[in-house]
């Protein structure tokens, strides 16, 4: 996704995070709106430095894993909490690990409906070549009749 020379840098401009990241402006300006992003401004450029990179990272890791845009910002903030915040480090533990249940489960049931639909798919071509064999008889008896 990135480049060592890239994480050195100082500051992006919106353009480029959306091109690094895959992502539109609009998409930009909504988390800032939610205030998950907070870009410094220069006039009406948004200037993201490597604080707000970073989250633009979590924030599409937390929803490529299933999180809402709430949970990722309730584990935005305990990314910045310093000591004496353990029921808050332990309460987000406890929502990734409920997270990858979640998603195991999920899982499950796509390879359970894969195998599924692959069965189904044998069966229907099975009954079409039977049926396309069966129509090719009676028209072979035909000719030769």
């Amino acid at each position: 996704m990135s480049t060592g020379g890239e994480e050195r840098r100082k500051t992006w401009s919106i353009g480029e995070l959306c091109q690094e990241f895959g992502v539109t402006a609009r998409a930009l300006r909504f988390y800032e709106q939610k205030g998950l992003l907070q870009p410094q401004r220069q006039g009406w450029r948004r200037i993201y430095g490597p604080r707000e990179r970073q989250r633009l990272q979590m924030i599409l890791r937390g929803k490529k894993a299933g999180f809402t845009l709430n949970e990722i910002g309730e584990m935005l903030e305990l990314y910045h909490l310093r000591d004496g915040q353990t029921d808050k480090l332990q309460q987000a533990l406890e929502k990734m690990h409920h997270q990858l249940n979640v998603l195991q489960q999920r899982r499950s049931e796509i390879d359970e409906a894969i195998e599924e639909l692959g069965r189904t798919i044998e069966l229907l071509g099975s009954m079409l070549r039977e049926r396309l064999n069966a129509e090719k008889g009676p028209a072979r008896r035909q000719k030769n009749g």
